[in-house]
């Protein structure tokens, strides 16, 4: 029974000694953390940490149940994000990636296996964030309808000699969602395009405000609409007073012009008494 315990605590030892020995001598390195995906435009990186010390990470990637490919920039790299945007050609396919923690380049170590971490799975065509679009406001002459002319985010995809837009990648899956309201009004309506251009009706002469974004009506909700453009105005038909403003803030202004003409006229009352009088006291000194 005693040599049974010995032993057992001798082979306890050894491995806490193989343990520490691993440590010291480099061969165990921590794995890494955090594996995500950030893709906005289709310009797409794998990010994750910590910062490494005394070891490399290595990306791999591949298309979900084929082989993993490398990124020549991602092997034993001390960055902690790798831009695989040229490398996922086939955009509507399924992605998963693997960061792997390794010895420095030129070191060696006796793991057989090195620490892995692996990221969710990620589509480009269904997940990246689409930014802002930009527009044109074009009033008719009418003054009862406006059209936007709405310009296609450029995405990061080079291809052809030139660098891909929106419309090239998702053709009719592409809409846009307007957002407008009159200029002086907080209740917004919406409006949905296939074009890149859209005609509403307005009242004649008022100023509208607009907002657009892409809207992919074939991705799950939550990721369906981009990022909003910036507010983008109409000018406004110039109007009588009375039109442009309440009959309270008219009436305001009248009787604040009121007061201040008979501020000014009481004041040259009294300037004019006073220099009166002081006049009627030299003659009467004389």
């Amino acid at each position: 029974m005693t040599n049974m315990l010995d032993t057992r605590i001798y082979a306890s030892l050894f491995c806490s000694l193989f343990i520490l020995i691993g440590k010291i001598s480099g061969t165990t390195f921590p794995e890494a953390q955090d594996v995500k995906w950030h893709s906005f435009d289709f310009k797409t990186l794998l990010m994750w940490g910590p910062k490494p010390t005394n070891y490399s990470y290595t990306v791999e990637f591949s298309v979900v149940g084929e082989n993993r490919k490398r990124n020549p920039h991602c092997i034993k790299t001390m960055n902690t994000e790798c831009d695989l945007t040229s490398m996922l050609t086939e955009l509507k396919k399924t992605y998963s990636a693997v960061v792997q923690s390794e010895p420095l380049p030129g070191k060696t170590s006796d793991l057989v296996e090195f620490p892995y971490a692996k990221s969710e799975h990620f589509c480009p065509y269904k997940d990246t964030e689409i930014g802002k679009p930009t527009f044109s406001i074009e009033v008719s002459k009418d003054k009862r309808k406006i059209t936007l002319h709405i310009k296609d985010p450029i995405s990061a995809i080079y291809k052809d000699g030139r660098f891909l837009n929106m419309r090239d990648i998702f053709m009719n899956d592409l809409k846009y969602r307007v957002s407008y309201s009159k200029a002086q009004s907080s209740g917004k309506r919406t409006k949905d395009t296939d074009s890149n251009q859209i005609e509403l009706e307005v009242d004649k002469g008022e100023s509208y405000c607009f907002n657009v974004q892409t809207y992919i009506p074939s991705r799950v909700q939550a990721k369906q609409l981009g990022e909003q453009s910036s507010t983008q105005c109409s000018p406004a038909e110039d109007r009588p007073i009375y039109i442009e403003y309440s009959i309270g803030v008219i009436v305001g202004l009248i009787f604040l012009v009121i007061v201040i003409i008979a501020a000014i006229v009481g004041i040259a009352v009294f300037c004019k008494r006073r220099s009166s009088s002081r006049n009627h006291g030299k003659d009467d000194g004389l």
